[in-house]
């Protein structure tokens, strides 16, 4: 199996992202406590979402009045504000190095993959929205860093047909369930399974979107290799993924126990360890 992305980006056998996407509001200040929040749990890294408004938002729903936190108005108008660019990434950029973590994005469009090149992020995430979206899942292939797809609301034609796109070299696969927040009984993490022997040669790994750690630590003993889970400040907070994320204290039970439990797989040989030699002279029978 390949391993060449956890090669690239971690030492760790288990690549832990904690997804803030749209969750710092368009602040800055908010985007860096988040970060912080990341930093002080153990994650890995931490990844962004960057799109372009005009491409991105329906034709009939540009015009669409809405009450914000900024006041009424328009959805454009809305998504332009909360939206990142180049001068709030490269503040990022230096803030991550800085502070010592990865940082990438989702992309959703064709522009915003060009855009996003300028800063280097350390990988490209290809969100479950954007799997059939053939012309970005080829603008990013050309990159050759790399990418990791999330699978959510897509048949496995659909992932087959975007697996074939990228060089199977830089390419991570993390089942997905795309509902904010997901109902326990629709996590299906047996699709882990499904996803290692389908794509023997890929990094298998878990985006979740559930309330809780349970089913994300159950993920890593199934064999995910990368689990990422959305981040926020505090869950009440205005925006449409702050429910499904998990708060600072959280996010530090979950990176805790995912290195509990990785340190606990082992390897798959069956030995007798040290500590185990003074039972045995004491407790072993033979007849």
């Amino acid at each position: 199996m390949s391993k060449i992305l956890l090669d690239k980006i971690s030492p760790q056998s288990v690549y832990v992202i904690a997804e803030i996407g749209l969750n710092h509001n368009g602040e800055i200040e908010i985007a860096k406590k988040l970060i912080d929040c990341a930093v002080s749990a153990g994650c890995n890294a931490v990844k962004f979402q960057k799109r372009t408004p005009e491409v991105c938002v329906p034709e009939d729903q540009k015009m669409i009045k809405r009450d914000t936190p900024w006041g009424n108005m328009t959805y454009i108008d809305y998504r332009h504000r909360i939206e990142f660019g180049l001068e709030e990434y490269k503040i990022i950029d230096e803030y991550c190095i800085e502070k010592g973590i990865d940082w990438f994005v989702s992309t959703w469009d064709v522009e915003s993959v060009i855009e996003m090149k300028n800063m280097n992020p350390i990988a490209y995430k290809v969100p479950s929205a954007c799997i059939t979206d053939f012309k970005m899942l080829e603008k990013l292939n050309e990159i050759n860093k790399p990418i990791i797809i999330s699978t959510g609301m897509s048949t496995l034609d659909e992932i087959d047909a975007a697996v074939q796109v990228f060089n199977e070299d830089f390419l991570s696969i993390l089942h997905c369930t795309s509902a904010y927040p997901c109902e326990n009984s629709e996590l299906n993490l047996n699709m882990i399974h499904t996803l290692k022997r389908r794509y023997p040669k890929h990094v298998i790994g878990y985006s979740g979107h559930e309330t809780g750690l349970q089913a994300s630590i159950a993920a890593v003993a199934m064999g995910a290799k990368i689990v990422e889970r959305h981040i926020t400040i505090d869950r009440t907070m205005w925006g449409s993924d702050q429910s499904a994320s998990l708060e600072p204290q959280g996010l530090t039970k979950l990176v805790r126990d995912i290195r509990v439990i990785e340190s606990a797989l082992g390897n798959g040989e069956k030995v007798i360890y040290d500590s185990e030699l003074s039972s045995l002279e004491k407790l072993r029978r033979f007849k």
